[in-house]
């Protein structure tokens, strides 16, 4: 289906905390859109499990794992959806996923309302100026609270947050919902709530929903001079409502709150709707791109499908025919058969095979307008790679990438083994810009690197079935770093003399601590006592010191090399002369600067009954955590803490056993501060051990 009128495309995603019902309200909404002619449960107890999570680990966790992209059309409008995870261990998905959309739902659960994750969520929305509308699920719940929910949406999140729905009836009683704008009431019939019924509402309803559409006029009278008139003129019409809410929304200035239980089908219809009315078209939103022919300059980019085509390539997959690779066209089109230009790798190629996805199911088409979502077949490019017709030189701005904070070793059991692991290793670190693999040169050992233990976890499951590697892990590896903690003076000559032309480079000046950056070298040198072609040599010098620190043996971090002197030798002096110099220079002032060890501290949210409250602080305490907040939430408690990432290893398994098994948690990276006295020396001793025994 070709389509031209942008005015009828959405690509929104669909982000909430784990377990909010992202991925069932996606299932519902490619069943009301006939994309899918039967519902299926998440958790795979039916033995099919949900159709956007795919992989058979998603499957049996019922858990999402990667982003899923599909499409469906509602009322003659077509919505390219991309279901993302909740887990924190795989924010990559989540950021590239709205690098791309143009808008989002954002879902809350009525009991749990604003959690950790929605946090997180909501500031990787604001990052890419991703208008939203928030769905408040499981409302049939017991404990169900649309109205603290909203509230929290306020206080929490500092959202404009207006409800422009009620519920009918809650928890077991949950029936329908009121809309706000038209004044009528919405039932779900039907075995799967497909038939809409419209009736007057209720009664003992009317009082509370006159009040709440006054207070939704008040607040979207603000982005609507006219309805402001029709307000004070006592003739106020759908059209003028709905036309402040869109205004409202696209601005970001405000929230629409819609509820409903996508389990037991309510409320999804009407969300829909409200994809359509308010979120934004590629028409709506106004993309920029750099220029590298001038300096990266800012270039704005049209939607005109006659334009030259830009598109970005912002998920790789390594699929059962080749590398699949998603992009977003931001402008002209791409059709099969034209050859387009990577303008980071500089290479041309031809788009043989131009596909939409559903999951995991492929539709071939022959063209694809600005501003939609499809995959192309065997392309080499990387991630973030922008795509032109070649008569520009454009780059789209990357996508934050958070670094890596936890580590193992990986060792194959065989030589078969080894051979496939290699494989599966290239394979992820292209596809997951967080997940990280190299060889330690010191122990030869295969390290990864990722966002945490359920990330690493999924890795190695994924090697174990998709490419048949037994691999045995070692203990997993903090991220520790080393810096300084006081101004230490350097004056170092590096001299060498081996027969003909020597080595000879002298370089004084001094490293202290610095707070804005890991590394950061200043040349206050005069009157030319280091030549200036040598300046780089000794910057060069100096960062290749930064790798290594002389404690533990990891990067050196928040310094500052200031130099001020030197000496040079008309034939002696040299690149790496310098080198050479900057480097002792280092390690001679570095001993002396009280080197300290700093270790990731996480921020870990802890959500659980308020009975285990005490249990839970417990457990935090004697993983030297400083609780900074514990709020009451209806029966449950959140404790907000910051842990070191060190003391967090297999603390699912202690909170379980703690709370029978009623409490979960989230982790992401704080910050780095230093190692206690006593653990620092423990660290230092059982690293020296460790490399002499290697």
């Amino acid at each position: 289906m070709l389509r031209t009128d942008q005015k009828k495309l959405r690509n929104i995603g669909i982000s909430a905390h784990i377990d909010s019902g992202k991925t069932t309200l996606t299932e519902r909404i490619l069943f009301y859109t006939n994309r899918i002619h039967a519902i299926h449960d998440v958790k795979g107890k039916d033995g099919v499990g949900a159709t956007m999570d795919f992989m058979e680990l998603e499957r049996e966790r019922g858990i999402t794992i990667t982003s899923a992209a599909t499409h469906c059309i509602w009322k003659d409008s077509f919505i390219n959806i991309i279901d993302t995870p909740g887990h924190v261990d795989f924010t990559i998905e989540v950021e590239r996923s709205l690098r791309v959309l143009d808008g989002a739902i954002l879902v809350l659960c009525a009991v749990g309302g604003v959690q950790s994750q929605t946090l997180t969520v909501d500031r990787q929305m604001r990052r890419y100026h991703i208008p939203r509308i928030a769905f408040i699920n499981k409302c049939d719940r017991s404990g169900a609270n649309p109205e603290r929910v909203i509230q929290q949406l306020k206080e929490k999140l500092n959202h404009t947050a207006v409800a422009v729905q009620i519920p009918i009836g809650l928890e077991s009683d949950l029936q329908g919902v009121v809309d706000l704008v038209t004044m009528k009431a919405c039932y779900f019939d039907g075995p799967n709530g497909e038939n809409l019924r419209i009736e007057d509402i209720p009664a003992d309803l009317m009082d509370q929903a006159a009040a709440e559409r006054e207070k939704m006029l008040d607040a979207i009278s603000l982005f609507s001079d006219k309805l402001t008139e029709a307000i004070l003129e006592e003739n106020v019409t759908e059209e003028l409502i709905y036309d402040a809410i869109r205004k409202g929304t696209l601005s970001l200035a405000m929230t629409p709150v819609l509820v409903g239980s996508a389990y037991k089908n309510k409320g999804v219809q009407s969300l829909l709707d409200a994809v359509i009315r308010y979120l934004p078209s590629p028409e709506d939103t106004s993309y920029t791109v750099l220029d590298l022919d001038q300096d990266e300059k800012e270039v704005a980019l049209t939607q005109s499908p006659d334009a030259p085509a830009v598109a970005l390539a912002f998920k790789i997959e390594e699929g059962r025919y080749g590398q699949l690779t998603y992009i977003r066209t931001y402008q002209g089109k791409v059709e099969k058969g034209d050859t387009l230009y990577n303008t980071r790798s500089g290479k041309k190629f031809k788009v043989g095979r131009l596909i939409r996805m559903h999951a995991d199911k492929m539709e071939d088409i022959e063209l694809a307008y600005s501003g939609e979502i499809v995959a192309l077949f065997g392309v080499d490019c990387a991630s973030g790679d922008t795509f032109t017709d070649g008569s520009m030189n454009y780059a789209l701005s990357s996508m934050h990438v958070p670094d890596p904070v936890i580590s193992l070793t990986v060792t194959a059991k065989d030589n078969k083994s080894q051979e496939n692991m290699s494989k599966a290793m290239n394979r992820f670190c292209k596809e997951d810009p967080t997940f990280k693999s190299h060889v330690d040169p010191e122990s030869n050992e295969t390290v990864i690197s990722g966002m945490g233990e359920l990330h690493l976890d999924v890795y190695i499951e994924r090697m174990k079935r998709e490419y048949n590697v037994e691999v045995e892990t070692g203990m997993p590896q903090v991220a520790y770093r080393e810096t300084v903690t006081c101004k230490a003076d350097f004056n170092y000559t590096h001299k060498k003399q081996t027969g003909g032309s020597g080595q000879y480079g002298r370089v004084a000046g001094y490293i202290e601590p610095y707070d804005e950056g890991d590394y950061h070298f200043e040349n206050e040198i005069t009157g030319g006592s280091i030549p200036r072609e040598f300046i780089p040599s000794c910057d060069k010098g100096f960062q290749a010191c930064l790798k290594r620190g002389k404690l533990i043996g990891f990067p050196i971090t928040r310094v500052q090399v200031v130099i001020n002197d030197g000496a040079s030798h008309a034939v002696d002096s040299s690149d790496i002369a310098f080198q050479q110099a900057a480097i002792g220079a280092f390690r001679e002032a570095y001993a002396k600067a009280k080197p300290i060890i700093l270790e990731p501290v996480m921020k870990v949210v802890v959500e659980g009954p308020s009975e285990f409250q005490g249990s839970i602080l417990a457990t935090l305490n004697q993983r030297r955590g400083i609780i900074s907040a514990a709020t009451e939430n209806g029966a449950f408690s959140v404790i907000e803490s910051e842990v070191p990432l060190a003391e967090m290893f297999g603390y699912s398994t202690v909170l379980r056993s703690a709370t029978q098994g009623k409490a979960e948690f989230t982790m992401e990276f704080a910050r780095y501060k230093p190692v206690p006295q006593s653990i620092s020396e423990e660290l230092i001793k059982k690293l020296s051990t460790q490399r002499k025994t290697a």
